[in-house]
């Protein structure tokens, strides 16, 4: 059973950020050049949110006007859940679909260590099912 631990050092553990002040119209610029869904919020080396396209999508349609001059720390969300290196796919996808979240922090004491996005743990579950799938395989075939 895969942990997130494995899926770092399989993805990286590249950390993109910006601080509270940033303008949404550089956020969506990094997380364009980037390629990336969500950025991390962080002021003085602390993550204070995350914000993601679906924030900026939902400050789009509520906001009237709207303006991309407006700081990401008045869209981000706040409440950031995060899981450790230890925990497994299970339980990171179990969290993703309970709360509804597509990126998960790795936080090791009080140390950013990385991001998973729902993408990552889906190929990891999808990896996991493989290798069962040929291990009972070569089982069956060995009887």
């Amino acid at each position: 059973m895969a942990i997130v631990k494995q899926m770092l050092q399989g993805k990286g553990s590249q950390i993109w950020s910006v601080s509270p002040n940033t303008s949404m119209a550089a956020a969506i610029k990094m997380m364009a050049e980037k390629n990336v869904g969500a950025l991390i919020v962080l002021e003085n080396n602390q993550c204070v949110g995350i914000m993601s396209e679906r924030d900026f999508a939902r400050a789009a349609a509520q906001h009237d006007p709207f303006s991309l001059q407006t700081p990401v720390s008045e869209i981000m969300t706040s409440k950031v859940f995060y899981v450790a290196p230890h925990q497994t796919i299970q339980e990171c996808m179990a969290l993703m679909t309970d709360k509804r979240i597509r990126h998960l922090p790795v936080l090791q004491n009080d140390e950013l260590l990385g991001v998973i996005s729902i993408g990552d743990v889906v190929k990891a579950m999808i990896a996991d099912q493989k290798f069962t799938i040929e291990q009972l395989e070569s089982y069956i075939t060995q009887s």
